[in-house]
């Protein structure tokens, strides 16, 4: 699992999509998968079986997931902006989940091999705190940091104000607009919302280095491919390289022709009455996008 990088891949896919997109809806992308499983994980008796594995919530971490709702928030509100976003949002925290031991079953149904390239070992059989001294201890905290300095370098126009103002609010105006009539919030405050995940984020990685160097955890730093070594696996696919990718193959194929058949019976209609954000003049300032959508 990641810790932060989730936080950081808004961002970077919001950078790429511009107006088109929610950020909002990209932002329950990214949260969706974890949203109503991550509390019941270190409970578990088999915590990587439960999180990733099936019987378990391992279908929450599969594409599949992503589209389901993705169509489904299509269907309900019109929004294209909305829909895309959160498809984007949960495929790609589907996809970054698949560097830990565990994996992800990323075409479920039509395929339960979890597909992992085993970076860092999945430890939440070590319970929170253990967890996150073991992540921290591994390349999963380097894969938290990569996605970090990736922002900041690649993406950095996606934390400007002006990107803000331009870009992210007329993609969404309504909820920026709602937020900023009933709740009164002005320009700085909503400033501050958006760019409140970054702060999330940031804050996560180094409260958990500090925590995962510190003595009391006798966590030692193993930067090593599969590591640290000092935690149990938590692999739960027994079969061989030539059986994953069979599998995976297949799975794949007859995911891609579940979509196309999808699209072909119902979705294009779903899409053709969909609606997208109204265009606004750029550089008119969050008063624009107020005005238009009260227009």
């Amino acid at each position: 699992m990641s810790w932060a990088a989730h936080e950081f891949e808004n961002y970077f896919i919001q950078r790429h999509v511009g107006l088109k997109v929610s950020f909002l809806g990209i932002v329950t992308g990214t949260q969706l998968p974890d949203l109503f499983t991550k509390g019941f994980v270190y409970a578990a008796d088999n915590p990587a079986q439960f999180h990733r594995g099936w019987p378990g919530v391992g279908p929450t971490h599969s594409l599949m997931f992503g589209f389901v709702f993705a169509v489904l928030i299509l269907a309900v509100t019109r929004s294209r902006s909305w829909s895309i976003g959160v498809l984007l949002g949960s495929w790609a925290h589907t996809i970054t989940d698949m560097g830990d031991t565990a994996g992800t079953m990323i075409f479920f149904p039509f395929s339960l091999e979890p597909v992992s390239i085993s970076m860092w070992k999945h430890s939440a059989s070590e319970g929170a705190y253990g967890d996150a001294a073991a992540y921290y201890s591994s390349l999963g905290g380097v894969g938290d940091v990569f996605w970090l300095v990736v922002v900041l370098i690649f993406a950095r126009r996606a934390l400007a104000p002006s990107y803000f103002r331009e870009v992210v609010v007329p993609a969404d105006p309504k909820v920026w607009g709602w937020l900023h009539r009933r709740l009164r919030i002005g320009e700085p405050g909503l400033l501050f919302l958006y760019w409140g995940f970054m702060f999330y984020g940031f804050g996560r990685v180094i409260a958990w280095i500090i925590y995962a160097r510190s003595p009391s955890t006798d966590a030692s730093l193993d930067l090593r491919w599969g590591g640290p070594s000092w935690v149990e696996g938590n692999d739960i696919s027994d079969a061989g390289f030539g059986e994953v990718l069979l599998r995976t193959g297949i799975g794949g194929v007859l995911f891609a022709l579940f979509l196309f058949g999808c699209w072909k019976l119902f979705i294009n209609k779903l899409w053709l009455r969909g609606v997208d954000p109204p265009q606004v003049e750029r550089g008119r300032g969050l008063s624009a996008v107020f005005s238009h959508e009260h227009g």
